[in-house]
């Protein structure tokens, strides 16, 4: 392994997390509440090791510059600019679930939680999306 295999790890981190938000989701509508936990907080480990593996990737690589097609560069931004806003939101609506789930604040955890697991869904998709389109679809190298 080196640090160009990073960018197919990352992706394969988010859409780990997402499938861990879905089974999440699903458990806690079916009220199995330790599942339910077990997905969550593997999502959430999941998505620290993406979170190191993004640092120590672009700390060594810099950033990725999307050139081509220019057609789709305006898409590709606004996919990007959506993805990276959200990810820094959700980091605190995260912490702030999972320490009121644990400190066995369900209601409060319900509230945030709300907003939170949407939020948290659509960075773990564009997560793949973005790196489906900057290493399979329109490769820039």
């Amino acid at each position: 392994m080196n640090i160009h295999d990073l960018p197919a790890i990352n992706a394969t981190l988010n859409g780990t997390s997402a499938v861990l938000l879905a089974l999440g989701f699903v458990f806690i509508k079916q009220k199995k509440i330790a599942a339910h936990k077990a997905c969550m907080i593997s999502a959430f480990c999941t998505s620290v090791v993406f979170l190191i593996c993004y640092l120590v990737y672009h700390f060594n690589v810099g950033r990725t510059v999307f050139k081509n097609p220019a057609w789709f560069r305006p898409i590709y931004l606004t996919i990007l600019l959506t993805h990276t806003v959200l990810a820094v939101v959700i980091v605190p609506m995260i912490l702030m679930a999972l320490s009121r789930a644990l400190k066995q604040r369900y209601e409060l955890h319900k509230k945030i939680a709300r907003w939170t697991w949407p939020l948290w869904m659509y960075v773990s998709v564009t997560g793949v999306v973005v790196y489906w389109i900057l290493y399979i679809k329109y490769p820039q190298m």
